[in-house]
């Protein structure tokens, strides 16, 4: 596997922006037509979901938004490939 490049940071930012923007409009349409979302991010611990996730919210109505923290420590894994939680 060869390295990975970073995107310039400049370009990040504005689509950033552009990505914070059609979210923003998503937000909206989903309050408007009376709809709701569910949004599962899953990964070990340091893999960079908080700071997905903040980026995602930082321009959202937070009057519309719940962000639940789920701490599920998985036990053991059953003959069916399935997780136990402690």
């Amino acid at each position: 596997m060869g390295k990975k490049s970073k995107m310039d940071k400049k370009l990040y930012e504005s689509e950033l922006a552009r990505l914070q923007i059609e979210l923003v409009k998503l937000q909206e349409w989903v309050k408007q037509e009376g709809l709701k979302v569910v949004v599962v991010f899953e990964g070990r611990d340091a893999a960079g979901k908080g700071g997905v996730i903040k980026r995602i919210t930082e321009k959202f109505n937070l009057a519309f938004v719940v962000l639940l923290p789920c701490l599920l420590q998985l036990k053991k894994r059953k003959p069916n490939g399935t997780f136990s939680a402690m």
